[in-house]
């Protein structure tokens, strides 16, 4: 059995990126935690109702992934910048450190949302062997409207070398997105769920299976 983590700058990457994954721990006996960084406050205009769904659907998600945790830093969203990173470090190495993942899903590190660009760089900067020797796997997840609307430069396209074979999952992971009704919109819309289908119909093409969910592996230490 192993201790999975997974990283959110808001909730419903998690499931774009990797939920056919998530499922696939869940179903191999796997420890889940979910780390969602941002939330939606009534402050920054959103409505009391819709604060309310976020976290009923944060709930739902939760349930159905089989996450024995889920650790909400709170921080409000879209508002991450580079300063964010002297509070939100050590806020992340403290949940590393009691959790202790052995893999951790996070984010891409050249997402066109400066939210997933920070949050990268927070946890990579709680991926050190010396200081946290529980890690052996961190590899970052691509997000449908985020990490293809990247600039086009070669430092920041997104190298897909690590391929989870999620066919069981495909039927599960659209129902579970679903939930996030409101992020979703019809085709040409990127958020589509003919959309994330299709994405997870190349990944498997490409892996040699029906479906499959792409991650750029960025560390792999065999012990």
């Amino acid at each position: 059995m192993k201790k999975v983590l997974v990283v959110s700058a808001h909730p419903d990457d998690e499931i774009l990126g990797a939920g056919g994954t998530i499922l696939r721990h869940n179903r191999n006996g796997d420890t889940l935690c979910w780390l969602i960084v941002t939330n939606a406050f009534e402050s920054q205009g959103f409505t009391a109702e819709r604060v309310a769904e976020r976290q009923r659907e944060i709930e739902k998600v939760a349930a159905r992934c089989g996450f024995s945790e889920v650790i909400k830093l709170d921080y409000p969203t879209m508002t991450l910048d580079s300063s964010s990173l002297i509070d939100m470090v050590p806020r992340i190495s403290a949940v590393f450190q009691t959790f202790q993942p052995e893999i951790i899903y996070t984010l891409n590190r050249s997402d066109a949302h400066s939210d997933h660009r920070v949050i990268f760089d927070a946890v990579a900067a709680c991926t050190k062997s010396f200081r946290y020797p529980f890690i052996r796997q961190v590899l970052m997840y691509e997000c449908i409207s985020e990490t293809e609307f990247a600039p086009a430069l070669p430092e920041k396209v997104f190298i897909p070398n690590y391929f989870v074979d999620i066919s069981d999952f495909m039927k599960e992971k659209l129902e579970i997105m679903k939930i996030y009704n409101s992020e979703l919109g019809e085709h040409p819309f990127p958020r589509s769920l003919d959309n994330i289908k299709a994405l997870a119909h190349f990944r498997g093409a490409t892996a040699g299976v029906h479906y499959a969910e792409a991650f750029q592996l960025l560390k792999f230490i065999e012990k």
